[in-house]
């Protein structure tokens, strides 16, 4: 199976899309290279703005061309993108509700060697909170194209999450805001999860089915807004939760579905990074530590179904 990393396929996405699209435009802020927004820049010099290390100057220039009916892509690595210029992602982008897409990489800890510094693991919990920000999470190169496709297409402020390791490139599915797609089917419990956690929540189910335990996959790279038609069904159909996602517990996709199913009592995990920061280490190192991994998630929804 081929692998491609999505910050990879963000730089081919926007540079297919500023192909049919010449109101297309792309920021970066001293990053292009690790971004691939540099893909985009080869193509359309005078389309793409180089705005140095100055994320917060970035963010609200994008939110000033919008006026002019260009649809600005604001990229740089999602820690910043989103933490640095939050102020102006906040009381600019989304306050105002600019038609500015954020398309930020090296989200969660897979961020490998660069280390908690560089690792965002708070971002979607931040987005999530502004009012009009919808977001968008993919797991492979199909959808994080399907996901540019989209925001460009979407009126006002959008967040798409993207990761420096690479994943496994599946089969194109239909990818609509506030969709989702149910990877695989099981009785004993289901997995929701996004992103990077999609390849390793596959990895854990095989380990999980040799133990006679049936998983059903849920990936719902729409995590606002959710498909909370889709979470409460297959929560009641297994019985028992467990979301797995390469961020904190606290305030993402896990706290998204958990208020879905708020009022269903259905027992539920939730499986991510455990309150700390992440760490300096090669990716499969991190997820390993982390235990979002394959080996982590089997054993930890195991001794969860234990209890």
């Amino acid at each position: 199976m081929s692998m491609t990393a999505t910050r990879v396929a963000l730089g081919d996405a926007l540079k297919a899309l500023g192909e049919v699209n010449e109101k297309v435009v792309v920021f970066d802020a001293d990053v292009a290279s690790a971004t691939y927004t540099q893909t985009f820049a080869k193509a359309f010099p005078d389309r793409f703005y180089q705005m140095g290390i100055a994320e917060a100057n970035m963010t609200g220039v994008a939110a000033g061309i919008s006026e002019f009916g260009f649809i600005p892509f604001v990229s740089t690595f999602a820690v910043f993108g989103t933490g640095r210029a939050y102020d102006q992602v906040r009381n600019t982008v989304a306050y105002g509700h600019y038609n500015v897409k954020l398309a930020m990489t090296h989200a969660g800890i897979t961020g490998g060697p660069d280390g908690g510094s560089h690792q965002s693991i708070e971002d979607l919990a931040l987005m999530r909170v502004l009012p009009g920000m919808r977001i968008l999470c993919p797991c492979d190169s199909a959808e994080t194209h399907q996901a540019i496709k989209l925001a460009a297409e979407l009126e006002g402020p959008v967040y798409i999450r993207c990761s420096r390791m690479p994943t496994p490139d599946y089969e194109e599915h239909p990818f609509v805001l506030g969709g989702s797609h149910v990877v695989r089917e099981g009785k004993d419990v289901v997995l929701f999860t996004n992103g990077t956690m999609v390849s390793q929540s596959i990895a854990a189910a095989k380990i999980l089915a040799e133990k006679g335990i049936d998983c059903a996959i849920v990936n719902l790279y729409s995590v606002k807004p959710l498909d909370e038609e889709t979470v409460r069904s297959y929560a009641q159909k297994c019985g028992k939760v467990v979301s797995v996602e390469e961020h904190s517990i606290y305030g993402g996709l896990g706290d998204s579905v958990s208020m879905a199913l708020s009022e269903c009592c259905i027992p539920m995990k939730r499986i991510g990074v455990q309150d700390k920061f992440g760490g300096s280490g090669k990716p499969e190192e991190l997820l390993a530590a982390y235990g979002l991994d394959g080996k982590g998630i089997a054993e930890q929804v195991e001794t969860w179904l234990k209890k």
